[in-house]
């Protein structure tokens, strides 16, 4: 246990540089100007010079890299390049909104596709189950902005049931997590129901039919346990999808979270803070996929790590 623990840290750290290293190499390679950026347009070439030399944007890529894994690896994110203030303060000062929203959306897509899914599996080859895979397949395929687009405007603007955006109150959670949480929908329907289906056919839901249980109690006690076990692992490499669209989300629904702050760096160059979030992400998504494999031992005792 402990050695598969130390090894999966030792290959998280690899990861982390590696998106590190690829990172600051595409924004070093950016043509925009962050000095000019600061600067602004009617800035003399000197003062944006002047500028670039402060940020130590003049030297080298490898002396520039070198400076920030330093800095790093005393838990300096930086200092943003625009507000003055530090990445790591911005960026806590946002995380709670993010994990809000991301806890919202795991619940909805993990209700909404289990659910779909189950009722596909018993209702199998039936219209009910055509028309759930129809709907898992349109889900899946839509883009976020344009799910969160409809969704503002009929149940915000035409019908006023929630607010057209904002944060603080359970109102201003629901329409960006179902957004988010649309896209998992379809993918755990089509996963639910192919488990299920797959578990339907095993002897012991056959056994438990002979005994004469009934049928909800052998979908809850036997079925259902049994074809979740694939869901815990997607749950886990669910995040790294949410870290990735919680950037759009958060923009077309106001919600501040570190994907609006995403968003206005990438607008501004604002490159320690593209650095900073970008690495954070990267944390959750390889903390997500370690418990994703620490939890699944516990649900079946089968599963072994090594």
């Amino acid at each position: 246990m402990w050695g598969y623990l130390f090894r999966r840290l030792m290959q998280s750290l690899l990861i982390l540089l590696g998106i590190s290293l690829v990172t600051f190499v595409l924004l070093y390679l950016v043509p925009a100007d962050p000095a000019r950026q600061i600067a602004g347009r009617s800035a003399t070439a000197e003062t944006v010079a002047n500028i670039r030399a402060q940020l130590g944007l003049d030297q080298p890529f490898y002396v520039q890299y070198g400076r920030y894994l330093g800095n790093l690896l005393q838990g300096d994110l930086g200092r943003s390049y625009l507000q003055r203030t530090e990445v790591s303060t911005l960026i806590w000062a946002r995380m709670p909104a993010t994990l809000l929203l991301m806890l919202g959306a795991i619940v909805a897509e993990l209700v909404m596709g289990l659910t779909i899914g189950a009722v596909a599996a018993l209702k199998r080859n039936t219209p009910i189950d055509q028309s759930l895979m129809v709907f898992s397949f349109v889900t899946i395929s839509a883009p976020q902005f344009v799910v969160g687009i409809l969704l503002l405007y009929v149940f915000a603007v035409r019908l006023g049931w929630f607010p057209i955006g904002g944060y603080g109150t359970f109102a201003h959670l629901v329409l960006p997590a179902l957004t988010i949480g649309l896209l998992g929908t379809g993918w755990y329907s089509r996963m639910m129901r192919s488990s299920m289906i797959d578990v339907l056919a095993h002897d012991y839901v056959r056994t438990a039919r002979a005994k004469g249980l009934g049928k909800l109690r052998i979908v809850t006690r036997h079925v259902v346990p049994n074809a979740i076990l694939p869901i815990i692992a997607m749950i886990g490499i669910d995040i790294g999808m949410f870290m990735s669209g919680i950037v759009v989300v958060e923009s077309v629904f106001g919600w501040p979270g570190i994907g609006q702050l995403a968003w206005q760096a990438i607008q501004r160059v604002d490159i320690p803070i593209i650095m900073g979030v970008t690495l954070i992400s990267a944390c959750f998504i390889v903390l997500g996929n370690l418990l994703a494999d620490l939890i699944a031992p516990l649900v079946d005792p089968r599963i072994k790590l090594r």
